[in-house]
């Protein structure tokens, strides 16, 4: 007699995997409406981050955006070389302190209409409630230690 594997052990149910091919896919969807602001998505999202709770420490950013600091530093770079975000010292000298800049804000402004684009595209395709409640299960996901 051949043993089952159980559903939650098969590796074709790896839920890894299925949240970063949804990943991939919803990203492509706002990446999508986001290019002709010249941002992708996660520029947007550290711009939007930044102007919502103000300047902080690249630490503290990516912990708020549960990112490897390496990660968020290459995303960053090209934000400073547009002038979109400024890269200053910390509170002490081992530390650095993002700021949006007026050019990121007024970026983000721009881009804030193509977000919301993308935003009804998703919720379209998949439900308004659907979405709602996705974003519920993935913050739970995400409080997961």
């Amino acid at each position: 007699m051949q043993k089952k594997t159980p559903p939650s052990l098969d590796p074709t149910t790896c839920n890894c995997l299925a949240l970063r091919q949804a990943a991939r896919h919803v990203s492509q969807i706002y990446d999508g409406h986001l290019t002709s602001e010249g941002l992708r998505t996660t520029q947007y999202s550290i711009l939007a981050k930044l102007d919502r709770l103000g300047p902080m420490s690249i630490n503290e950013l990516a912990k708020s955006m549960v990112m490897d600091r390496t990660t968020l530093g290459r995303a960053i770079r090209p934000l400073e070389r547009e002038g979109l975000l400024t890269i200053g010292a910390g509170e002490d000298g081992r530390t650095r302190r993002l700021r949006l800049t007026a050019g990121g804000k007024a970026r983000l402004r721009a881009a804030k209409a193509k977000w919301r684009e993308a935003q009804k595209e998703f919720e379209i395709a998949f439900g308004a409630r659907d979405a709602a409640d996705l974003r519920t299960v993935l913050q739970r996901v995400v409080s997961v230690s």
